[in-house]
């Protein structure tokens, strides 16, 4: 069974609906920028991709954000966009027979941050006491069925940076299996404390200033949020009631490296590449496109490029569109799945930005810095965690 995409919601640093997000991907417009939301006085990182102009009494009232994390929330505001952009008619028959599947990979670390504040540094004897249930993992998906009345299968996967194409590729199957009728996921990340700062700091993995996937004078990562969500259903449903499909969501490949907990391979993330492929059915001829993992770190583009090239003796075109809306994590491969359902869709392939020098080890057919038109008849994404955990996405254009 083939499986539409027939609705997209994002939230992000590139603006909180999918309009804005691809159309700051198409012009090649970064959303890194200075850290707002926390007093970064004592950190070497300064900059993120945060949510841009985010205002949460906007979109909840007060009771509401009572029980909600900034990682629910983006996910229940991405959720929302994503069913109405679908245009799906919500029965109860419906409800019963819908999948969510969300990725995260830190959960509510905003919440658990505030409280460890008040404990330690301001002495106080008691937690909020919704401080669980807005910080489980699971929260955005036990949200997600609240609001809309989804009561099928509902589940969220935590395998880090790899999060959200793991779940996506769970409900593909789903969905293509008849387990579900009807599936919504992606996935959602709010990292923005203090602590979590303190902790990617320690890794000396952050840049200073910007994400240069692929260039030769890259730093290292920048930390984003946000949230993506997808519709999926089955395409022949899809058809029939007149849906719009931006792609076809056609293969998942997921791979454990058993290598190394930090250090990427490029054996288990080419072989996740050529297992979405067979999923898909696709050849090596019909992948036009990748939206790269590509972070910005020496290790992950030098070994990514090994692992495309091991796949593709010539590569077709790449880029990261990290470059933009920061390394989201377990959000990540929601975002990059939208992006690169929408570059199919429109026929435009968002670039690489802040691209400068090219790196002989990291010898690709980089989009650098402005968007390539172009019809391509299928493209990956992938999603590279770590502990090697691998999830690639394949999708078919319409």
């Amino acid at each position: 069974m083939r499986v539409a995409i027939t609705g997209i919601g994002i939230v992000s640093a590139l603006g909180s609906t999918r309009h804005a997000f691809w159309n700051s991907l198409a012009n090649g417009v970064s959303g890194i920028r200075p850290i707002e939301s926390v007093d970064c006085a004592g950190l070497k990182i300064r900059h993120g991709a945060e949510v841009a102009g985010f205002e949460a009494c906007d979109y909840f009232e007060d009771k509401e954000l009572d029980h909600l994390d900034p990682f629910a929330q983006y996910a229940l505001i991405a959720a929302a966009e994503a069913i109405a952009d679908s245009g799906v008619s919500l029965s109860d028959a419906l409800k019963e027979r819908t999948a969510i599947v969300t990725g995260c990979g830190l959960g509510g670390k905003v919440t658990e941050d505030q409280g460890f504040r008040d404990l330690y540094a301001d002495h106080k004897p008691r937690f909020h006491p919704m401080t669980i249930p807005r910080a489980m993992t699971s929260a955005a998906t036990s949200q997600i069925s609240m609001r809309f009345g989804f009561t099928g299968p509902s589940l969220t996967v935590s395998t880090a940076c790899s999060s959200a194409n793991h779940a996506l590729g769970q409900a593909l199957w789903m969905v293509r299996s008849g387990a579900a009728e009807m599936a919504i996921a992606g996935g959602s990340e709010a990292p923005f404390s203090l602590g979590v700062l303190k902790a990617w700091e320690s890794m000396r993995v952050v840049a200073p200033d910007t994400c240069r996937p692929f260039s030769k004078d890259r730093l290292g990562l920048i930390l984003g949020a946000g949230a993506g969500m997808l519709i999926l259903e089955p395409w022949e449903r899809a058809v029939a009631r007149g849906a719009r499909i931006y792609a076809e969501l056609a293969g998942c490949g997921m791979t454990a490296d058993a290598h190394h907990l930090t250090m990427p391979s490029r054996e288990g993330a080419a072989r996740a590449m050529r297992l979405a492929m067979a999923d898909a059915g696709l050849t090596l001829e019909d992948v036009g496109y990748i939206n790269a993992h590509g972070t910005g770190t020496m290790a992950n583009d030098a070994t990514e490029t090994a692992a495309i090239r091991e796949v593709f003796a010539t590569p077709p075109l790449v880029s990261s569109t990290k470059s933009m809306h920061g390394h989201a994590m377990g959000a990540a491969g929601a975002l990059e799945a939208a992006a690169t359902a929408l570059a199919l869709y429109h026929g435009v392939l968002p670039p690489t930005a802040n691209y400068t020098t090219p790196d002989p080890d990291c010898d690709l057919n980089v989009i650098p810095n402005v968007a390539r038109v172009a019809k391509v008849g299928a493209a990956l994404s992938n999603s590279f965690a770590f502990g090697g955990l691998n999830a690639v996405l394949a999708f078919r254009a319409v």
